[in-house]
């Protein structure tokens, strides 16, 4: 069975629930899927699988959590070239400018996610429930 790796992390819980999705989404592909909030990760436990999904919302001005998700992400990104990389999160406001900024930041650095960055607008609609295991499922296939 293939493997995958989820780091969030959620504030109000929206961002959580899109992981939580997600992981159901790759499970259906018949992904064997660990979902981590970032403060229980280690960069080199993460390392370890081939395709990993980061989830955090916005915040502030439209930028990613600055205490936990932030440092980790810095230490990581550069360390990725060889990984899949998934991106999604939450927002409350604005357009959601700051995947538009998480996106750049890896171009930056010659990593390409394997889709636009998935965004919802604060808590997921059964709708957009279905869009995030969809989005899990696509994830998953991505070679």
């Amino acid at each position: 069975m293939q493997k995958a790796v989820i780091v969030y992390w959620s504030g109000t819980g929206n961002t959580e629930i899109m992981a939580k999705k997600i992981k159901e989404g790759m499970e259906s592909e018949k992904y064997e899927v660990e979902l981590l909030e970032v403060y229980d990760a280690t960069i080199e436990h993460v390392l370890t699988y081939d395709k990993i999904a980061f989830g955090c919302p916005s915040m502030g001005i439209e930028e990613l959590e600055e205490e936990e998700f932030e440092p980790f992400f810095a230490n990581i990104e550069h360390s990725l070239t060889d990984k899949k990389i998934a991106l999604f999160g939450s927002y409350g406001w604005s357009e959601g400018e700051w995947m538009e900024y998480w996106e750049e930041r890896l171009d930056a650095i010659n990593i390409k996610p394997f889709a636009k960055g998935l965004i919802i607008e604060s808590t997921p609609s059964s709708e957009e429930e279905e869009i995030c295991f969809e989005y899990g499922a696509s994830f998953a296939r991505f070679e």
